[in-house]
């Protein structure tokens, strides 16, 4: 089985997560879950659905408790320490 490809952070994404203030709530998760927020991002055949997908991941990761549509425990807000 091959490796999982690497995606590195491209400076809007990064810009975007600066200015929403959820880079360490990125931080905090998983090295895989941050790789597939930048893999998806990165497949978006246009501007508005690259768009339309960070805005959905800084939502994500603004709120906690979500990872690419799906509920994810660990990161709910309840369970983050004050």
């Amino acid at each position: 089985m091959s490796p999982r490809a690497r995606h590195s952070m491209p400076h809007d994404v990064a810009a975007a997560l600066a200015a929403a203030g959820v880079q360490a709530d990125d931080d905090g998760r998983p090295g895989y879950q941050r790789n597939d927020y930048l893999g998806w991002t990165g497949q978006a055949q246009n501007a508005d659905t690259r768009s339309r997908r960070i805005g959905q991941m800084l939502e994500e990761l603004s709120c906690g408790g979500m990872y690419m549509g799906m509920a994810h425990a660990p990161s709910r807000e309840d369970r983050k320490p004050a």
